[in-house]
């Protein structure tokens, strides 16, 4: 991944967070990493455990943000969700798995932000 992408994906990150945080979520990790994969942000709200993959572009040229999730990112996903529970003994909590799509002006200022909800946990 060039650095653009670095700084791109870290832009959307932060204004994921923060939409997050102002929408009354609880930022407990982020960019959580194992052997299949990283978690970027992960967040607790009423009783729920939030894990989210931030796909941020500028402008969509390229196709929407949350089309570079397909099939083999969430069972990366999965699997290192399951990892997360695991180490830190998580296993009575319900669970989400969300997408944040981020897209950006060419000056990198929001020009969307939208979550959608993954496939279910548990």
């Amino acid at each position: 991944m060039g650095k653009n992408n670095l700084v791109t994906g870290k832009i959307g990150e932060n204004l994921s967070a923060s939409y997050l945080i102002d929408h009354g979520f609880e930022i407990i990790n982020r960019n959580f990493y194992s052997r299949w994969g990283e978690i970027d942000l992960i967040a607790k709200k009423d009783n729920k455990v939030y894990f989210f993959e931030v796909k941020t572009r500028i402008g969509t040229d390229k196709g929407q943000p949350y089309e570079a999730v397909n099939y083999y990112k969430l069972i990366g996903l999965k699997r290192a969700i399951n990892y997360y529970l695991l180490k830190n003994k998580l296993n009575d909590c319900k669970l989400s798995l969300e997408i944040i799509s981020v897209e950006l002006n060419s000056d990198k200022s929001l020009k969307k932000l939208k979550i959608y909800q993954g496939p279910e946990m548990r």
